[in-house]
């Protein structure tokens, strides 16, 4: 099957968990929103049929249409084997990835904590408090809550010696604080070793170091969720 992911083209955001799923599990996709009047052709989409999705990310796979990247990755990882079979171990990676997403909108909104319609520079006090709060309590508590998981993982990865697409996700996560946060990160790690050790596996993977060096990968920019403001780092 030709998947056809759909997200905005610019921007990394939530459509790269997606994407780093589909180039590991070595899928057939189109991104689609990147092609020739690909954004017009997904703003089309939120008016097709009974089902329309509400907002990106959401995937085309033959004559389903899934929205939200953490149910796109449920159905996508049994297919990609990204997975183990079981219905424990699935409903388990579900869970992490759920977690994953809480975690996003927390990482959103140290730059945009009031709304999304002001700008960073209509909020940066309250943003600058957030961040403070973000850094203090909810990165130890969560970038912690993973660590363990790994510990009791008898392995590299959350399944032990078997990549999963909860490994891509959490690869993803020290990705955008790094590029977010590079002081605080540089200083966090040292409390994380296992998440860090699993990032490095992944980067070294095979398909995902050729996609990370190819142009398919959207570069880190002030859009979206992953944006670094001097103020805020430090």
């Amino acid at each position: 099957m030709r998947y056809q992911p759909y997200y905005w083209p610019e921007i990394q955001g939530r459509g790269e968990f997606v994407r780093l799923a589909l180039e590991e599990g070595g899928a057939d996709y189109v991104d689609v929103a990147r092609q020739g009047r690909g954004v017009d052709a997904m703003m089309r989409m939120f008016e097709a049929g009974k089902r329309p999705p509400f907002a990106p990310p959401f995937l085309k796979a033959g004559k389903l249409m899934i929205a939200h990247s953490a149910l796109i990755l449920f159905y996508l990882a049994p297919k990609l084997k990204l997975v183990p079979r079981s219905e424990a171990d699935r409903v388990w990676a579900h869970q992490l990835q759920l977690t994953i997403t809480d975690f996003v909108k927390e990482i959103h909104d140290t730059h945009h904590p009031i709304s999304n319609a002001l700008y960073y520079e209509q909020q940066r006090a309250p943003a600058k408090r957030y961040t403070g709060e973000f850094w203090r309590r909810r990165v130890p508590k969560m970038m912690g809550y993973f660590e363990r998981v790994l510990a009791n993982s008898g392995g590299p990865f959350v399944f032990g010696r078997r990549l999963s697409y909860v490994d891509l996700s959490l690869f993803q996560i020290v990705e955008g604080l790094r590029y977010g946060f590079p002081k605080r990160m540089k200083r966090f790690e040292k409390k994380i070793p296992r998440v860090i050790a699993l990032r490095d596996r992944v980067a070294k993977r095979p398909r995902i170091a050729a996609y990370l060096a190819s142009e398919r990968r959207i570069p880190f920019s002030q859009w979206g969720i992953w944006r670094y403001y001097k103020q805020l780092d430090t």
